[in-house]
């Protein structure tokens, strides 16, 4: 077994700093967007969410410049499976910013994280609504998991979602989809 590795890993915001201070050392750039589950961590602390809202190894990491997507999703060292995981049990994943379908208007609502754990660079998280649209485009079970569990915990509200996703152009298949999801889970 990997040492560090724990069947169950609950990512914390001490770490999204840490990971927004890698990313942005090591790519050279000052501002990196963090668009996968772990931007919920810019809005809240992990005491403040449910389980099922940080278990994680992974933060994704994208650059708004897609022509610099390449040097974040080639860097090296900090990846699945890099000593920086075995080190840390966390790690980063550069992506780029076409990974996810996001709501008009996202870009207005991002959640700035800049302090002195991240040296003074920032990540501009997904805000809490415009994360669960895009993760209920994605349709996956443990998508739906994730917002089910910030919708059951009060932390968001479905008709925000709802909205969210109702601005979401060519993708009406998943949009209908995700629209029925996020109906269907508060009895509606």
């Amino acid at each position: 077994m990997r040492k560090g590795f724990w069947l169950f890993t609950r990512l914390e915001r001490r770490q999204l700093e840490h990971a927004i201070r890698a990313a942005t050392e090591i790519i050279r750039h000052d501002i990196v967007v963090i668009i996968g589950s772990q931007a919920i961590l810019g809005s809240f602390t992990e005491d403040e969410l449910p389980i099922e809202a940080t278990m994680s190894e992974e933060v994704d990491v994208a650059l708004m410049e897609d022509d610099d997507a390449q040097s974040l999703a080639t860097a090296t060292g900090f990846g699945e499976m890099s000593q920086f995981h075995e080190t840390h049990g966390f790690y980063v994943q550069g992506v780029g910013m076409d990974t996810a379908v996001l709501s008009e208007g996202w870009v207005d609502r991002l959640v700035k994280v800049n302090n002195a754990n991240t040296n003074g660079r920032t990540g501009l998280c997904l805000e809490p609504h415009d994360l669960c649209a895009a993760k209920l485009i994605a349709g996956r079970i443990k998508d739906r998991i994730f917002v089910k569990a910030l919708l059951e915990h009060g932390l968001v509200d479905a008709d925000t979602i709802a909205s969210r996703l109702e601005t979401i152009r060519n993708d009406d298949i998943r949009r209908d989809r995700a629209l029925a999801c996020v109906r269907s889970s508060v009895g509606r």
